[in-house]
């Protein structure tokens, strides 16, 4: 049965393509919701460049027909714009007037859909919405209601790079001699998928490798005989990160976990291997995305390493840490400045990523789980040859409001690569950091 769906503001601003995200339902769009997003057109943010395209998707769909009685999507289904008997504030009781604006606009579209739903009582009608106090108070006012979620997954259900495979014993030893094994009948896996390979029979007999549809084969990984940087993975899910991080032929890395697991540590550790000792690249380039792009950093004192300093502390802390951890592994500086002026690491800010082209380097996105899908896709369309990109962070910890722990930039670029034979996602559940940081992530 065709359904309705009434979109809120925060739905649009972020996905653009929500308008003909629903088949073949009707889309209805309030219009205090155009309201809301022609107050947003003018910001350079990721918020002014979404409003802008929902503003031209709204155009072009005018362009086809009246926007009052419905266009179609091209899916069986229709966009509508939706005025109602609430077009003015002065509609409003005089309780409400006293509310903020946000509040006002808030009200007004739920009594948008409130009148729809009266006026359609045999249509299945749902307000779709990301704010989940707005949520409460349209439940509560009788309407049925949903998060926007257009891969439709619980986040337990997304792409994990990694997993068991249990094959026979004799196999798996074949695996261990030889180095490689083709790839056995029945046997699906994601391309650079890494596997923890079982014996049927003994239980004990495992290896660790790595999947490689591409030419049908089954990798062992070769043990870490020196340090990386004085770094030796702890885990097997840490091995696995360390060897995509280090493979010159997968060129995204994805690495999602919790705080402690050794995400910065690992790929800032790999990113030194390849660029001061092996020479791969001409330098680790390393981000956070602490300003949303097109926001300027201009309010804070000092040139651009001086303001972005207290929120690269994290990479600081990383960095010295690893440089403290053997003498040997100081020689190319004593300490975080010298990288710097040895020209060996470069911070950037996002802001300023839009129209560069990336050439030679080891570049490090931390914190990519605040990136909105757009705002990835900015980042790698501006990679060139011989960069290798590492995106690193964990979709439980959000501070973007307009994205949560399955429609971020982090776990959307995870899931849509991988199937791409440069690119391999490794999931850390394990915290190394200390027994009490470990104990905190899980218990509190």
């Amino acid at each position: 049965m065709q359904k309705i769906f009434v979109l809120d503001t925060n739905v649009l601003l972020h996905d653009p393509g929500a308008l003909t995200a629903f088949a073949d339902n009707i889309v209805c769009v309030p219009i205090h919701v155009i309201e809301e997003i022609d107050s947003f057109k003018k910001e350079l943010s990721e918020l002014g460049q979404n409003a802008r395209q929902v503003s031209r998707n709204l155009d072009a769909l005018r362009k086809k027909g009246d926007l009052l009685k419905g266009v179609p999507n091209g899916l069986g289904g229709l966009v509508q714009v939706l005025f109602t008997g609430y077009e003015h504030l002065e509609d409003l009781s005089p309780l409400h007037k006293d509310l903020p604006l946000s509040h006002l606009m808030d009200t007004l579209i739920i009594k948008a859909a409130l009148e729809l739903s009266e006026a359609k009582k045999n249509v299945p009608l749902i307000f779709v919405t990301k704010d989940v106090n707005l949520r409460i108070r349209a439940e509560a006012m009788g309407l049925k209601t949903a998060d926007y979620n257009r891969e439709m997954k619980d986040v337990s259900e997304l792409y994990p790079g990694t997993g068991e495979l249990f094959l026979d014993d004799e196999l798996v030893r074949q695996l261990g001699s030889t180095g490689s094994i083709p790839l056995p009948e029945g046997v699906e896996i994601f391309e650079n998928q890494y596997l923890v390979v079982k014996g049927r029979e003994n239980g004990s007999l495992s290896i660790l490798a790595r999947g490689c549809k591409k030419v049908g084969e089954l990798q062992r990984l070769v043990d870490l005989k020196t340090p990386v940087w004085g770094i030796r993975p702890r885990n097997k899910e840490q091995h696995f990160a360390l060897d995509a991080l280090l493979r010159d032929d997968i060129k995204l890395v994805t690495l999602i976990g919790k705080a402690g697991t050794g995400k910065t540590l690992l790929a800032i550790a790999a990113g030194l291997q390849k660029v001061a000792d092996e020479g791969i690249f001409v330098r680790l380039l390393v981000s956070r995305p602490i300003f949303p792009l097109g926001r300027d950093i201009g309010f804070l004192p000092g040139d651009v390493e001086q303001k972005l300093n207290p929120w690269m502390k994290p990479i600081h802390d990383n960095l010295e840490f690893l440089m403290g951890l053997s003498k040997t592994d100081r020689r190319f500086a004593r300490n975080y400045q010298d990288m710097l002026d040895k020209d060996y690491i470069e911070v950037e800010p996002l802001t300023y990523i839009r129209g560069r082209s990336i050439q030679n380097q080891y570049m490090i996105v931390d914190e990519a789980q605040n990136l909105t899908p757009h705002e990835v896709k900015t980042i790698l369309t501006r990679v060139g040859e011989g960069t290798k990109i590492i995106l690193t962070g964990d979709p439980h910890q959000i501070d973007h409001p307009y994205i949560d722990s399955v429609n971020n930039g982090l776990v959307y670029c995870a899931e849509r690569f991988k199937s791409s034979p440069i690119a391999a996602t490794v999931t850390l559940t394990k915290g190394e950091r200390s027994e009490l940081a470990e104990l905190a992530a899980n218990l509190l």
